[in-house]
């Protein structure tokens, strides 16, 4: 090389400045010792160079150094663009979104994904929007009728403002913690113990998410209410015996209320049942009745000609047929002659006589009797009845 020629010349040509003007290899040995030293000399040299300023001993002496420096100086630069470049490239989890400060100032929120932002003036924090996050709170707590249980409830929310969440309030985590004890004790200290032990738990557990509801949304808190849950609520353990005992009465009450409601709904479908099925009896047989009646009316109306025509034969017919109807449903028949003597006939002896055949055959023989002499013939003798009575179940017979 150029500089690298012996002599004084060459000395005077070395680009890392070795200055030693005493000897010829003493000073190239010692400006190659001295090179890392010597880089504030470089940029000096660089600088000059670039400034247009010339030194040495000739133009044409310093023109390649110069041209080396220049090239040195473009390739750092680039290097440095090039670096600051691949330091800005970020990713964003699909759960979170990426809030954007421009020098410090609120600039905007990036997506899920591979983003870029200029190093030194772009900062991006994460804030996770998909998870379900949760506050709780529990302690003593006094009740309308001062009383003191102790109720534990939490709640579950999710970001879904990042920009308010990170900048609305300070800790809006413990801000919300605050606002949910704060709703807690309003409700349960306008409510009876009772109350908050027994029947009105899922009350006042919409009333206080109103109530939290209410309070943190003046401070746009960038997050959203999901629900409230009533934990547990318990006296103190002096008492606890005794609610316990009126837990469990009340429990047995709600049982037996449904049973009882269990068997009206078992026995009043069967009540109206039945009750229509009387109905439907009675209306079928008042139809019965009338048209019963009805028809007889009828009959009567047809047999009225022939009874004006003929009484006494219409009048024996219809005695006929009387007695034939209702002799038809008795066991003992009285039959009268003309002679007066009353042939008594036991048709439920005779009936049965099929079954018992070991029943002497003498009482089933009939028996005649004459009622003006208060005897009978050799098959027995009965006692004697008015020619127009009934003896036993038997009926008479014959007119007189």
């Amino acid at each position: 090389m150029a500089w690298n020629q012996p002599g004084n010349d060459g000395q005077d040509r070395d680009p890392w400045g070795s200055g030693n003007k005493g000897g010829n290899s003493g000073g190239n040995k010692g400006g190659r010792k001295r090179g890392a030293s010597d880089l504030d000399d470089l940029f000096r040299k660089l600088s000059s160079k670039l400034g247009g300023k010339k030194g040495g001993n000739g133009d044409g002496d310093n023109k390649q150094p110069s041209q080396i420096s220049g090239r040195l100086g473009m390739l750092a630069l680039a290097a440095v663009v090039v670096v600051w470049a691949g330091s800005g490239f970020y990713t964003i989890k699909e759960s979170d979104r990426g809030v954007v400060l421009r020098f410090g100032e609120y600039s905007g929120i990036v997506g899920p994904g591979l983003n870029w932002k200029p190093t030194f003036i772009d900062r991006v924090i994460p804030v996770n929007v998909e998870t379900v996050r949760e506050q709780a709170t529990n302690g003593m707590m006094l009740t309308s009728d001062e009383n003191v249980i102790r109720v534990e409830m939490n709640v579950q929310y999710r970001v879904t403002d990042p920009a308010e969440y990170l900048f609305s309030v300070t800790n809006p985590d413990n801000s919300l913690r605050q606002a949910l004890d704060s709703a807690v004790r309003g409700v349960i200290g306008q409510s009876a113990m009772e109350q908050v032990l027994t029947t009105n738990r899922a009350f006042i557990r919409d009333v206080t998410q109103k109530e939290l509801e209410a309070t943190i949304a003046p401070y746009k808190m960038g997050i959203t209410l999901l629900d409230v849950n009533f934990q547990a609520a318990r006296p103190p353990e002096d008492v606890k015996a005794a609610f316990d005992d009126v837990i469990a009465a009340r429990e047995e009450e709600q049982k037996t209320i449904r049973e009882a409601h269990a068997y009206r709904n078992e026995v009043l479908p069967m009540a109206k049942g039945n009750a229509q099925k009387l109905i439907e009896e009675a209306e079928a047989y008042k139809a019965s009745v009338v048209f019963k009646a009805e028809g007889e009316v009828a009959s009567f109306a047809k047999m009225l000609p022939e009874y004006r025509a003929a009484p006494e034969i219409t009048r024996e017919r219809l005695y006929i047929d009387t007695m034939e109807r209702v002799l038809s449903n008795t066991r003992k028949i009285i039959a009268n002659d003309k002679s007066n003597s009353m042939l008594v006939l036991p048709l439920d002896q005779l009936m049965r006589g099929s079954d018992n055949s070991a029943a002497p055959k003498s009482s089933l023989a009939p028996k005649v009797m004459n009622p003006n002499t208060n005897s009978s013939s050799s098959y027995g003798s009965v006692p004697a009845q008015p020619s127009s009575g009934v003896r036993g179940d038997a009926v008479r017979v014959g007119r007189q």
